[in-house]
């Protein structure tokens, strides 16, 4: 893949990539830097790339690690992981859910983060986190009935 078509695949996948970094980081500043840092790392690494064809997932991937390091290093500076404090255009619908998201098992908020916010398929996130797709289903039911739990649903199917 030559640098012009990287920069064209990228620039289609922009928005979801911004999406899950500000569902991650919880502000804009952050996450476009998030996201420039991503693609950033990945073009470093274009020529290690296997599979072209899943060029989307790869980056997301990159971006996910990258979100990561980033919690780690606000929990190092603060002592506590941040959540966005607005409502911005794709944010969490109220504070009950965002604490109760934030309050998952790491695997299990990834699952949530890109399946009901980013907007990605089953397969898709499977493949962003190198994971079956069971494995994927099987956190993500997981999620869902900690939340019920979490949010006073139990009874909701």
């Amino acid at each position: 893949m030559d640098h012009e078509e990287f920069a064209a695949r990228t620039q289609a996948v922009w928005q979801r990539l911004y999406r899950t970094a500000y569902l991650y980081l919880g502000s804009e500043a952050d996450a476009l830097e998030a996201v420039d840092e991503a693609v950033y790392q990945a073009l470093r690494a274009l020529k290690k790339m296997r599979q072209p064809e899943l060029l989307e997932t790869w980056l997301t991937r990159i971006l996910i690690n990258t979100c990561h390091k980033e919690l780690r290093r606000r929990r190092w500076v603060t002592g506590e992981e941040s959540l966005p404090d607005s409502a911005g255009p794709n944010a969490y619908d109220g504070l009950p859910l965002r604490e109760a998201i934030r309050r998952l098992p790491e695997e299990l908020r990834t699952v949530v983060i890109l399946r009901y916010f980013a907007g990605y398929t089953l397969e898709e996130t499977a493949q962003s986190l190198d994971l079956p797709r069971g494995t994927v289903s099987t956190r993500q039911r997981r999620a869902l009935q900690l939340l019920r739990l979490e949010l006073g649903e139990e009874g909701t199917p």
